[in-house]
């Protein structure tokens, strides 16, 4: 441990950050111990005393095994919106909280991105400009179409703030039905009356039993030809066989920033698929993330300190 990972003064550290508190900011002295998940952990002198353990972003997975060396743990922090990986490992009577909020300006601002690039061609442009070919042609405009949002939770609604100036339609929908802001979220048994309707469809549900394989052959067969698919929440919602399908067909376009299988391997099929974009699970990776997850950090530390229950509770007591 290096100077600033050494916890205040004398007292046990009871918090083991990725992030140095210097860096979050705005905070008191901390009894807190820093590690990225990029070397070996701290020793189980330090793991004995952590109550509250923030997971690495780049990759949690790291911090699983320590989960079981921390007989005080209390909290677990997240720093990712979706914890479908966590569950599984989440000790008995430990608080999980996720990051929602954080990814949310990323991820829209993606899925805004891959929507406009998709309809209006731009990947092909890009071919063209390599090969130093001018291809011109009309191409559809998200103005006057209809986006289905599927999963309207904070980042669902973030997609619709940045959707609303194109002068489109949109139509929310998730697992409960209620009444938003901007009008009703129905919910996923109405699917079927609204798929039709939707020129555009986009994911931003999290990954659970209910939603794993969602958007299979009868989904997808439900999509208006011509529609395009967004989905930037997690690969395995989408049954992979069933969209090939289709998008060989030329009857859908899909735009991707999450796959099943992920990371996709060279010469998996989705990599030739006719009208097809891929990124490369992107949608949190700009520069809006550090900013959004200091302010969740600094909130979430504070309310420990101050013997508070934290924000952003998925599961555990209380969730």
């Amino acid at each position: 441990m290096s100077t600033e990972d050494a916890p205040a003064g004398d007292r046990p550290a009871t918090i083991l950050l990725p992030i140095a508190p210097a860096q979050i900011g705005g905070l008191p002295e901390l009894p807190a111990v820093v590690w990225r998940g990029d070397g070996p952990p701290p020793p189980q002198r330090v793991l004995d005393e952590v109550e509250l353990f923030v997971l690495p972003y780049a990759n949690a997975a790291v911090g699983f095994p320590l989960l079981a060396r921390m007989p005080r743990l209390r909290y677990l922090q997240s720093l990712s919106a979706g914890v479908e990986d966590v569950l599984p490992v989440l000790p008995p009577g430990v608080v999980l909280c996720n990051a929602r909020g954080v990814h949310d300006t990323g991820t829209a601002e993606l899925a805004l991105t891959l929507i406009l690039s998709s309809l209006r061609g731009v990947p092909g442009f890009v071919r063209a400009q390599d090969a130093g070919a001018w291809g011109a042609g009309s191409r559809p405009s998200l103005a006057d179409r209809t986006v289905l949002i599927l999963g309207y939770g904070s980042i669902g609604s973030a997609v619709e703030d940045r959707l609303l100036p194109f002068e489109c339609e949109v139509l929310r929908v998730a697992r409960r039905a209620r009444t938003a802001p901007r009008g009703p979220v129905h919910d996923f048994a109405r699917l079927a009356d609204l798929l039709p309707g939707a020129d555009v469809v986009v994911l931003t549900l999290p990954l659970t039993e209910q939603t794993r394989g969602l958007v299979d052959a009868r989904f997808l067969a439900a999509i208006r030809d011509g529609g395009l698919l967004v989905n930037v929440a997690r690969g395995p919602i989408v049954d992979t066989g069933a969209l090939l399908a289709e998008l060989e067909r030329g009857r859908l376009a899909a735009a991707l920033d999450v796959t099943d299988p992920e990371p996709l391997p060279a010469g998996h099929p989705l990599w030739r698929a006719p009208n097809t974009l891929i990124t490369p699970h992107v949608g949190g990776a700009s520069s809006a993330y550090l900013p959004r997850v200091h302010r969740l950090l600094r909130g979430q530390l504070l309310r420990f300190l101050a013997g508070e229950p934290p924000a952003n509770i998925v599961a555990g007591p209380g969730g």
